[in-house]
């Protein structure tokens, strides 16, 4: 997007006045997400493999949610590029988006937890079906990657 500065300031505010979420909330969900995340034992083993600093995790992940939550533009990265060599399958996806909905719900007005629970959806569902298909699957309607790597 090319956007000057006070149009990207101007869609940041109004994406906080609709939803209720800021930066503040971002890092209280990030945190408490992470915090479930590393103690599960289905995907913690996972994290606890790939994030060797996880104060600069944290940090990349407000970012992250950030850009995808209010169009802020913190976050350049690319997230299916660090996704794809990892072993994770249709239940790492299941589990995240649990203990995800789980934490928004709890943390969140119930307006800004259906906003970041509609987008870690979509992101979620995004990635199963490209670490699929950079494995050789294409994923029908409705089907699931069910083999981590």
């Amino acid at each position: 997007m090319n956007e000057n500065p006070e149009e990207r300031a101007k869609i940041v505010a109004e994406r906080r006045a609709a939803t209720g979420i800021d930066e503040a909330l971002i890092e209280t969900l990030v945190h408490r997400f992470y915090a479930r995340v590393r103690e599960d034992e289905l995907i913690g083993p996972v994290f606890a493999a790939h994030v060797t600093d996880w104060d600069a995790h944290l940090a990349r992940m407000c970012q992250f949610w950030s850009s995808v939550t209010l169009a802020s533009q913190r976050y350049h990265g690319q997230p299916m590029q660090k996704h794809r060599p990892l072993p994770i399958a249709a239940a790492h996806f299941d589990r995240w988006l649990e203990l995800f909905r789980k934490t928004a719900r709890e943390v969140c007005p119930p307006r800004a937890a259906e906003h970041f629970i509609e987008r870690g959806e979509n992101i979620a569902r995004s990635l199963e079906m490209g670490i699929a298909f950079s494995h050789g699957v294409t994923l029908g309607l409705n089907q699931r990657y069910e083999e981590a790597p």
